[in-house]
């Protein structure tokens, strides 16, 4: 692991600076030019103990945190979507000096009290070198960023993450995935959480390789980025999704003769031989459906493959590149992680295909909650294990198959346990499923009963509850078979597509 957390940004010269670092759109940043512009902006920050940063999904925000990494402060992505309360809150836990926003961001009022710092990324494409910062590498543990979740049992709590918990995950996905500086990652996620800023946008930088963003995610830009050098692809489940079911129109023809388009224009044909040529595809941030996954190979030859991490652990496990697929799993523990599965009152459980709730140890843990020392210490275990909250299990090779939420996709019913996840698989394997979500309910006999939600393909004549129930038991097995099924237009989904199950029970 090098001491240095951006290393293709300490004063390159010769091709080095010259070699695209980030692109958005027609704006492009070349490593000279981020290199001068982030040490000018660091400079002008060096001083603020404390930034925040309107993470619109722009260049403006790469160059303000990168610059703030430079300065050795700690950065508070702010997701624009953000309400008044929740930023309220936000702001008076991680107490910023200063928010770093684009010239054109209209900033809400809570933020009006903050000293603004102007980021012109199109200024800095063009500008003449500037006198930068000079400050030496921080510490390992100085924080780097403090990002808050979602806050779904409370107020979202900031994690702070230091340099060292984002070069260890980096560094596992470079062994993990064959990582190098000649890597072109293409993504469209937003840069206020680990996902899309820290893998999609440090990780390329860290490499010295490219990021394209795509500004907003689309099946023709992700065939234009693709077919013009990308070799890596990162997405959510509902990108992939909508790029699965576009595929599904490969090989048919349109009334005029040709390849049958989406929306934009796309073919399925431009679109599976884009994806085919990428070197990598990726899925995080929610379970991909194997229908998914299958559709998507079965059109291009290629595998999705997915990993696992959370906001306080950064990466947990990721299927290798040299290694089997295993659609449905998440691949074994990166390098330096530890993993065990632990039963409710904390016995580790070793015999493989167990269901336990997952805890995690290794140098890619957070430091702790901001001003939360109470919720950080429920947090850990006595020797040092994470508590993800999440179940799962682990097979005879340490592939991980995550089964969901402790708190909503764990369900005890008629004294099994039954993962959620399985079962919207099932559901949706069925034709007449589009969309499903599966929860428990509380049930006087049962203990709890299953609960499908489900979004049809044709809504005038959705599959029957029977058909449904039916489907799951050959499938599975009858005690998993949903006991209630309620059809809705649209799931209830976040900025990532995650499903929110917690608006499903309420």
């Amino acid at each position: 692991m090098t001491s240095l957390l951006l290393p293709a940004l300490q004063s390159p010269t010769g091709p080095a600076a010259t070699r695209e670092a980030v692109r958005f759109g027609d704006l492009s940043l070349t490593y000279g030019r981020l290199a001068e512009a982030s040490a000018a902006l660091a400079a002008r920050i060096a001083d603020a103990g404390r930034v925040a940063v309107w993470a619109t999904p722009t260049a403006e925000t790469v160059l303000a945190v990168v610059a703030a990494l430079r300065a050795g402060i700690p950065a508070v992505p702010l997701n624009p979507r953000t309400g008044e309360s929740e930023l309220a809150h936000i702001l008076a836990d991680s107490a910023p000096t200063a928010v770093l926003a684009g010239p054109g961001d209209a900033l809400p009022p809570a933020l009006a009290e903050l000293r603004r710092v102007t980021v012109d990324a199109g200024a800095a494409a063009t500008a003449e070198a500037a006198e930068g910062h000079e400050g030496g590498e921080a510490r390992p543990e100085t924080p780097a960023l403090i990002v808050y979740t979602s806050g779904t049992t409370g107020p979202p709590k900031g994690a702070v993450l230091p340099r060292r918990a984002i070069a260890a995950s980096l560094d596992a996905l470079e062994d993990a995935w064959g990582w190098t500086g000649d890597d072109v990652l293409v993504h469209a996620l937003p840069l206020f959480h680990v996902h899309g800023l820290i893998l999609g946008v440090l990780g390329p930088l860290r490499r010295g390789g490219s990021v394209r963003h795509l500004g907003k995610f689309s099946p023709d830009g992700v065939v234009r980025e693709l077919g013009s050098g990308g070799t890596m692809l990162f997405g959510v489940p509902t990108m992939y999704h909508r790029l699965a079911e576009l595929l599904d129109g490969r090989g048919r023809t349109s009334p005029a003769g040709g390849p049958v388009p989406d929306a934009s224009g796309t073919s399925a044909d431009a679109l599976a031989a884009a994806l085919a040529g990428a070197r990598l595809l990726v899925s995080g941030s929610a379970a991909l459906p194997v229908h998914d996954h299958e559709r998507i190979a079965a059109a291009t030859g290629r595998r999705v493959i997915e990993r696992y991490g959370m906001t306080e652990t950064l990466m947990n496990t990721g299927i290798r590149a040299d290694g089997a697929p295993r659609p449905g799993t998440v691949g074994p523990p990166l390098a330096g992680v530890e993993l065990r599965l632990v039963e409710d009152d904390g016995t580790v459980l070793d015999a493989p295909g167990a269901i336990g709730e997952i805890q995690v140890r290794g140098p890619n843990l957070f430091t702790g909650y901001l001003n939360r020392p109470d919720a950080t210490a429920a947090a850990l275990t006595a020797d040092g294990y994470f508590r993800t909250g999440d179940v799962g299990t682990v097979d005879e090779d340490g592939y991980v198959t995550l089964v969901g939420r402790k708190a909503t996709d764990l369900i005890k019913s008629g004294g099994y346990k039954i993962g959620a996840g399985e079962i919207e698989n099932a559901l949706l394997a069925h034709p007449g499923v589009r969309e499903a979500a599966v929860t428990g309910e509380a049930d006087p006999d049962l203990g709890e009963r299953v609960v499908a939600w489900v979004v049809a393909s044709a809504p005038d004549s959705p599959p029957s509850a029977e058909e449904l129930a039916d489907h799951v038991a050959a499938q599975l097995a009858p005690h998993k078979r949903p006991r209630t099924v309620r059809y809705l237009d649209a799931l209830p989904r976040n900025d990532l597509g995650k499903i929110m199950k917690r608006s499903l029970r309420a």
